[in-house]
Parts: structure tokens; C-alpha cells; sequence
């Protein structure tokens, strides 16, 4: 008898051609089969919403699929995943029903009259989260303090106090990881709640197929029934207005509710375009928090993690080296362990600093940092033309606290140095000063282009 893997690889075959690529990417890829007994062929499914739109849209599909490569009428079942830590094992299985004309009657008016997702149980509610991101090993920094301790604070008290909570940032600094973590400690300190994550990609996806279908007020109704509701990147729903629309009904009706939402993007609420005013307002109503590029110290700390979990024995002059060079993306620092694991398995070597560097060569453009606060300082208060003690004063003349703020702004950019210490060395101000001078400059710099060229003469003046 042919085995259940390549019955179902031929079968996938088939539905290729009958779907289109993103009903086949979002509804299929996931799909595992596992075993074919007797006339019982189960395959595995991520969630119990995932079986329920499987059956209600696909399951005709499916069985003309398996008719057609078995030459038999197969009976179909599920196992959904309980535990996405151990796929392998437990979940409930559920067995399909052959699509009738009566039955597909009857779905449609237990739809009507239910909200699929009161239907699903807790207990096999699956939140679509990642169980190695947590707040375990997403290690603390100045860069990210304020962020993950508003969500250690969600996870005691969700739905009261820093609702919603909008994440921002640009890529790789780790958006996605907190609110994994976030996710994973309510899961772990409440398992009677609903939590869900998902990506405003799938999102849009999935509403999509729902409007297709006729079935959006299903849709609507399974995600107002959550606890917890994490969307990821919401940038990407700019233009999709249905969408829009479909995710302002459900953020009003957790909100009402006392219920948690969670939202990151790239850019401050008041940065996106193609959003929805009456959206973009209630991104404000909670907390917003910004994750910045992880500091030198919180880069070794990645580093250093990354090199335990693989087991791979790494000197410290090799961690200050790549921490000093990769400093924008997390996803370069672990990138770069994971290319040296390979090449000192593949080349059968230990690794040292000329493999380090010639890895870390491929990955990012290096640039050599000798640029120091006191040099900004005085580059700046020469260029301003005014004495470099004005910038320490307390002085508040317009073009004193201009130039201090471009200092401060190019300490930041050019060195390691963490607000608090830049504010110490540029006249003793506090992190928040120095924080609300970098933003102002960057302001200036994305619509003043007389002000973009005034930096652009400041910076090279400071490489001379």
C-alpha cells in the first residue's frame, strides 16, 4: 500500500492547482499527515479554527483529493495540537464529516446562530506562539527596558493598565520575540484564557478568504472572542480598508470588554500612513513604547547566550569583536554565531578572529567607529559657532540648544554609549532629555532638507 506521506504529497499536488497561492500557503502548507489505517486517514492541524475553516470551505476538496489518489472513499480526521511544545504527541482528534447538501445546510445555520470560537474549549485552544521566545532569553537593556517591563506588567494584570499596547521599532530589535514572551507568560500563568497571536499578513489573509466565502461576521466573532489579541506588524493592513474596518470591530469590542490587545509596527501611531484615523487613536489610548537597536552591552549578552545554547566554544576578544561591528539587527548578531557554528563544523576548525572577521565581513559593512563625545562636541560647537560651554550650560537661546541636541543626537549615532551616560558627558542632563533630543533632531531631519544638509556637513567634518 503506498505510504500516508506520499498519498498526501500527490494530493497536494492536486490541490495546487484548485486553490490560489496564498489559500494554499495559509490552509495547506501547515497540514501534516500522520497516519493511513484501514479506511482512516488523520492528518495534524495547528487549531481547532484551523479544522473548523478546513471543513467548512476545503473538506469537499480534500476528499476528492484522496478518493482520486487512494481509488478509495477514505474517512478523514484531525489531530489538533494542544501543546505546541510537543507536536509529536497528544491533541484531540476529530473525525470529518463527508460535505452533503443537508449537512452544508446545516453548518450554515448552526453558523448563524453560534460564535465558532465559544465553541472551542480552552484546553485545545492553540495561540499560534513560539515557545522559544520568552522573557527568559529576551535579555534586558537600556534599549528595550521600558517595553519589556510594561509587558511583564500586562502579563500580572491584562486588560487594565497598559491597554492597548502598541510596540514599535524598526526591524530586528525584537518586536516580534516580546510579544512571543508576552504571550507565552499569560499562557503560563493563566491557561483558561484565550491568547492569540498572529501577523497582519495571515490576518489580512485570512479575512480575505472569509469575504470570499461569505463568512466575515465568523471571522469577526472568533477573534472578539478572545482574551488576548496580538497582531504583529500592523503596518501592513495601510490600504486595506475592509480589513481595517473588520479589525476596528473587534479592537471596540475587546476593548469593551476588558480584553488585551497588543499591536507593533515600524513606525510611532502617528507615523503610519494608510491607516485609519479613528485606528490610529486608538493605538494612543494604551501605552506606546519603542524598542531602539540594542546597546553594546545588550549585544554581548545576545552573543553570549546564542554561543551556550550551540554549544560552541568561543573566546571573549571574539564576542567584544562582533558586538563592537554588528550593531543594528539581533537577527545579524545570532546569524553570525550560526554561520560560524557551520564553518567551524564544515572546515572542521576552531573559531578564531580571522574567521570572525571574515564571516562578519560578509554579513555587514564595518565601519571603523573612532569618533568620540568630546570630538562631536567640539566638531559641533565650532560649526554653531559658539563656545563649547554654552552647550553645557543651561542656556534655553534657540541655537545653544540646537547645537546641544545635535550633539547629543551624534553621540548616540556614533558611539556605543547609552543615553544616560551622554546625557552625563553633554552638560549632566538626564536619558530623557537626551531621548526627546534624538527624536527631535530625527523630526527635523525627515522634513527640514536645509537642516539635512547642515548634518550632512557636521558628519563629515567629524570623519576628517
Amino acid at each position: 500500500m503506498e505510504s500516508y506521506k506520499s498519498i498526501w504529497s500527490n494530493c497536494v499536488e492536486i490541490i495546487k492547482d484548485n486553490v490560489s497561492d496564498k489559500a494554499f500557503q495559509t490552509w495547506f502548507v501547515p497540514i501534516v499527515p500522520l497516519k493511513y489505517q484501514g479506511d482512516d486517514f488523520t492528518v495534524q492541524v495547528p487549531s481547532h479554527f484551523f479544522y473548523e475553516y478546513l471543513e467548512e470551505h476545503y473538506a469537499d476538496l480534500i476528499y476528492a483529493c484522496l478518493s482520486r489518489v487512494t481509488g478509495k472513499n477514505p474517512v478523514l480526521y484531525y489531530r489538533i495540537i494542544v501543546d505546541q511544545s510537543n507536536k509529536k504527541g497528544g491533541g484531540t482528534i476529530l473525525q470529518s464529516e463527508r460535505p452533503t447538501p443537508a449537512k452544508e445546510a446545516n453548518k450554515k445555520a448552526t453558523r448563524l446562530n453560534n460564535s465558532p470560537n465559544s465553541l472551542i474549549p480552552a484546553a485545545e485552544w492553540n495561540p499560534n506562539l513560539n515557545p522559544r521566545f520568552s522573557f527568559h532569553n529576551f535579555f534586558e537593556g537600556e534599549s528595550n527596558l521600558l517595553a519589556r517591563r510594561v509587558g511583564e506588567s500586562i502579563c500580572e494584570n491584562a486588560g487594565k493598565t497598559f491597554n492597548p499596547l502598541f510596540i514599535y521599532g524598526c526591524s530586528g530589535v525584537g518586536k516580534t520575540h516580546l510579544c512571543h514572551a508576552i504571550g507565552n507568560r499569560m499562557v503560563e500563568r493563566f491557561p483558561g484564557k484565550k491568547v492569540m497571536y498572529i501577523s497582519s499578513h495571515l490576518f489580512q489573509v485570512q479575512f480575505t478568504d472569509a469575504a470570499r466565502n461569505n463568512v466575515s461576521n465568523d471571522f469577526i466573532n472568533f477573534y472578539q472572542g478572545v482574551d488576548t489579541l496580538i497582531v504583529d506588524d500592523i503596518q501592513e493592513l495601510a490600504g486595506k480598508e475592509k480589513t481595517q474596518n473588520a479589525y476596528f470591530h473587534i479592537f471596540n469590542h475587546l476593548h469593551l470588554l476588558g480584553k488585551q490587545i497588543i499591536l507593533t509596527s515600524d513606525k510611532a501611531p502617528a507615523d503610519l500612513q494608510g491607516i485609519e484615523e479613528r485606528l490610529i487613536s486608538r493605538f494612543k489610548w494604551g501605552a506606546t513604547t519603542e524598542l531602539f537597536k540594542p546597546d553594546l552591552e545588550l549585544r554581548k549578552k545576545i552573543l553570549r547566550n546564542k554561543i551556550k545554547q550551540d554549544g560552541l566554544k568561543i573566546s571573549e576578544d571574539i564576542v567584544e569583536y562582533i558586538a563592537e561591528n554588528v550593531t543594528d539587527h539581533i537577527r545579524d548578531l545570532e546569524g553570525i554565531i550560526t554561520s560560524l557554528v557551520a564553518h567551524s563544523l564544515v572546515c572542521n576548525r576552531e573559531v578564531d578572529l580571522e574567521l570572525t572577521k571574515r564571516v562578519v565581513n560578509k554579513t555587514v559593512k564595518i565601519e571603523k567607529k573612532q569618533i568620540t563625545i568630546d570630538k562631536i562636541q567640539n566638531v559641533v560647537s565650532t560649526y554653531f559657532n559658539i563656545e563649547l560651554k554654552e552647550i553645557h550650560s543651561k542656556s534655553r537661546k534657540r541655537e545653544i540648544v540646537q547645537a546641544r541636541q545635535v550633539s547629543m543626537f551624534l553621540s548616540k549615532k556614533y558611539t556605543d554609549y547609552s543615553y544616560a551616560h551622554i546625557g552625563n558627558l553633554v552638560g549632566k542632563r538626564d536619558h530623557a532629555t537626551v531621548l526627546h533630543a534624538c527624536r527631535t533632531i530625527q523630526d527635523s531631519l525627515d522634513i527640514d532638507k536645509k537642516f539635512r544638509i547642515a548634518m550632512s556637513d557636521i558628519e563629515t567634518l567629524l570623519k576628517q
